[in-house]
């Protein structure tokens, strides 16, 4: 009875579990931190998240496999899906901003990171997952210190002798001035950018399910609890609870490509002239 009530619990999104128990139960954070499902009390132990992770890890290992195992000239259906979805990072990230010869030495961090975001983010209003794996600190912060560690790399690569003191002192301040410009140089450029990586990331998937939670939570109070006039609340939250899931797809497409667009202007700034 044990691991059937785990397994419920990773199959059933923490709505549900409260409509069953009655009341109104608002969204809590509690929802990113549920109990281990697998391997308890070991180094291995695995949640509800980390087991959606991993799901969509191998989903998109075999997506990509599927699309390019027998890549022909005259491209398949499937073929042609994964070559447009490659193409748009080639093309519009790292061609764009880098060129063609850096922009295809830095593409497999580029495009790793852009579908990493994407399938984690999307997993928020896949039924039966119903949160973004990319709300809890981990993963974001983890992206963001391979974006950090990538441009600093790309930085040094480029100028090893002049990439920290180039970000640091910035030609053309007058020496005096650099008491200040330097600590604010360092804090805005090696501190602040793992930063707001992580936290722009984590932020909007973090508040995009506590807001679906929210609305569908009501919707169900509403029309299964209330009375009278107030079951037509339950339509309305059921409506805005639908368009902000729509919406929730256009945040996860849109925090992939802002989150790596980023890393790319990183790498291009470290790889500019003047370092």
């Amino acid at each position: 009875m044990a691991l059937f009530a785990n397994a419920m619990q990773f199959v059933t999104p923490s709505l549900f579990v409260a409509a069953e128990e009655g009341g109104f139960h608002p969204p809590s954070i509690a929802d990113f931190f549920p109990d281990a499902v697998l391997f308890h009390g070991t180094p291995f132990e695995m949640n509800r998240i980390m087991i959606i992770r991993v799901i969509m890890t191998l989903v998109l290992l075999l997506l990509f496999w599927l699309g390019t195992r027998n890549m022909k000239v005259i491209p398949t259906r499937g073929q042609s899906l994964t070559e447009m979805a490659l193409d748009f990072v080639r093309v519009n990230i790292a061609e764009d901003l880098l060129g063609k010869v850096d922009g295809r030495r830095f593409l497999p961090i580029l495009t790793a990171i852009f579908f990493t975001i994407l399938s984690f983010n999307i997993t928020g209003i896949i039924p039966g997952f119903n949160i973004g794996v990319s709300a809890v600190i981990g993963l974001p912060l983890v992206l963001a210190v391979v974006s950090y560690v990538t441009f600093i790399y790309a930085g040094i690569k480029k100028s090893p002798g002049n990439f920290f003191k180039n970000a640091l002192f910035p030609a053309g301040v007058p020496g005096p001035l650099y008491i200040i410009v330097t600590p604010i140089e360092f804090f805005s450029t090696f501190v602040l950018r793992p930063v707001t990586l992580t936290l722009r990331l984590l932020m909007n998937l973090l508040v995009g399910h506590l807001l679906l939670v929210l609305f569908f939570s009501a919707t169900n109070f509403f029309l299964i609890e209330g009375e009278g006039l107030f079951k037509l609340f339950g339509v309305g939250t059921f409506v805005v609870g639908f368009a902000f899931t729509l919406f929730e797809i256009l945040v996860a497409f849109l925090q992939a490509y802002i989150f790596t667009i980023l890393t790319g202007v990183y790498i291009q700034l470290a790889l500019a002239e003047e370092h």
